[in-house]
């Protein structure tokens, strides 16, 4: 198996030996370019936070899908049909593609609990909006890039840069000038979107354990088909406890065909939110889920009126700056200098 990028080891440079290393090529100035492996790991990093980035925007399409679909039928059950026809519809796709064999995973349990994660962070955030506002369940949700980097390091070993920790605590910053939530008047309502983020992060942080185990795409098979049993046996719970707003009567058509809209673009964005991670690392792609509140200002705006006021869009601009900054440091990479 080949060693990640983060194990590679360093070159060495301004130090005379008996033997030394091939220099480097000058580049502009007084600097010296990176040998091609370092600007192959920029680059990777790069795309990683492209690919992220428009996976979580994707994402607030699909919530203003799921906004239109209020009052007309259970959320549960709509996140159920939604993960159920993501499941076939990526599992078709795979064995089409790949064949029966793509369908042994090498690690089952990591994979179940990938499945599990996603489910346990959709269950948290939907009941948290039964009994919460809306707008404070969503601002606890975004701790979710903090809890990322904290656990990154212990969990994977990794080295969590100092820009991304910077990046992190800037953007949650603006999330809390954009929905202001008090939480002083939340109480223990607040660990059930506080659990929806714990569970996505250890989602993020499973997908990169489990990134050299198959393809993308049949890691988005793996983790559907893990939620999609535990969303509709919830489902199906809710349906039988007598609550009026979680009945599951015969949906409408309309209600079908928006289910499967969302299924195909959070398929979508979870397989770009996968790749981004496998190439950049879950604590650099964390910050990037702060995109999804500028995209959801935006089709608020347009489909539904919303029209954010000043406050919101100062909060807005400094999420767009501490992405600006999270981009900036890793195209900035670290030249060699010699005497």
């Amino acid at each position: 198996m080949q060693r990640a990028w983060w194990e590679w080891p360093k070159r060495q440079t301004g130090i005379k030996e008996a033997h030394p290393a091939p220099a480097l090529r000058p580049a502009r100035g007084n600097s010296l370019s990176l040998t091609d492996r370092e600007q192959r790991v920029h680059k990777t990093e790069e795309s990683g936070l492209i690919l992220a980035l428009s996976g979580f925007a994707i994402l607030s399409c699909g919530d203003a899908v799921i906004k239109t679909m209020a009052g007309a039928w259970s959320p549960l059950a709509v996140a159920a049909l939604r993960f159920t026809i993501g499941a076939i519809g990526l599992s078709a796709i795979l064995l089409i593609k790949e064949g029966v064999q793509a369908f042994r995973p090498r690690r089952p349990w990591l994979q179940a609990a990938r499945g599990l994660c996603l489910a346990v962070a959709t269950l948290c955030f939907f009941s948290a909006i039964f009994v919460m506002p809306l707008a404070e369940a969503t601002a606890l949700i975004f701790v979710a890039p903090i809890i990322t980097a904290l656990l990154s390091g212990p969990v994977l070993k990794e080295k969590v840069r100092p820009a991304t920790w910077i990046a992190s605590l800037i953007a949650f910053g603006g999330v809390m000038l954009i929905l202001r939530p008090n939480l002083a008047e939340l109480g223990l309502v607040a660990l059930l979107p506080l659990g929806s983020a714990t569970a996505f992060s250890l989602m993020m942080l499973a997908n990169r354990a489990v990134a050299s185990d198959g393809s993308s795409l049949s890691m988005q098979v793996f983790v559907a088909l893990g939620a999609a049993p535990v969303l509709v046996l919830c489902a199906l719970a809710g349906g039988i406890s007598g609550a009026p707003a979680l009945a599951v009567p015969m949906p409408d058509w309309t209600v079908v065909a928006r289910c499967a809209v969302v299924a195909v673009t959070a398929s979508t964005a979870h397989w770009l939110v996968y790749l981004g991670t496998t190439r950049a690392g879950p604590a650099t792609v964390a910050p990037m889920t702060y995109v999804q509140l500028l995209a959801a200002i935006s089709l608020g705006y347009i489909l539904f009126g919303d029209t954010p006021d000043l406050i919101t869009l100062a909060g807005s601009l400094v999420i767009i700056g501490a992405g600006l900054f999270l981009w900036a440091s890793a195209r900035k990479p670290q030249l060699a200098i010699t005497d």
